[in-house]
């Protein structure tokens, strides 16, 4: 997804369990929609941390924030618990949404072994997940019509869409 497209809409469950859908979101105002790969991730970790900031910033502004992983709705409260998180936190479990958003990559085999050493990817991301797919790091400013006014995308995981840019995308943004 690149600035100008119309993001997809759906309906994931957050950390509760309850359904969140983001064109009912978007009816109250922009979102920044951000994808994580887990809890388990420390860039994710400090990524959320450093959102979670500037929270308050975002909702000066009319927005709302909304984090979504392939973890399972457990998973995900226990990341926004731990994180002391105040925005939504949605589970995208099989990566279905991100798929719609063309987000998922494969993990090369020597990746997912690697991977498989210190962690076991369906305790987080269910029995049915693919321990070889993954989201990319992306963040969208999505105006309240759901075009994506902004967009960050890198498949280097070490690299997040800055928190000041993410401001910046959402002065005058509607």
């Amino acid at each position: 997804m690149q600035a100008g497209a119309k993001a997809p809409d759906f309906a994931l469950p957050d950390a509760s369990g309850a359904e969140v859908r983001l064109s009912e979101i978007l009816a109250e105002g922009p979102v920044v929609l951000t994808w994580y790969r887990g809890g388990w991730c420390p860039y994710c970790n400090i990524q959320l941390a450093a959102y979670q900031k500037i929270l308050p910033q975002i909702e000066e502004l009319g927005a709302k924030l909304v984090a979504v992983s392939p973890e399972l709705p457990d998973k995900s409260l226990s990341t926004a618990e731990k994180g002391g998180l105040r925005f939504s936190v949605l589970s995208d479990v099989n990566l279905v949404v991100a798929r719609d958003y063309g987000l998922v990559f494969e993990l090369t085999p020597e990746v997912e072994a690697l991977y498989g050493e210190i962690l076991d990817i369906k305790e987080f991301h269910g029995a049915e997940a693919a321990t070889n797919e993954l989201p990319l790091a992306a963040t969208y400013g999505i105006a309240k019509d759901g075009t994506v006014a902004w967009a960050f995308l890198d498949a280097d995981y070490t690299k997040r869409a800055e928190p000041r840019d993410i401001i910046d995308a959402l002065d005058g943004l509607e």
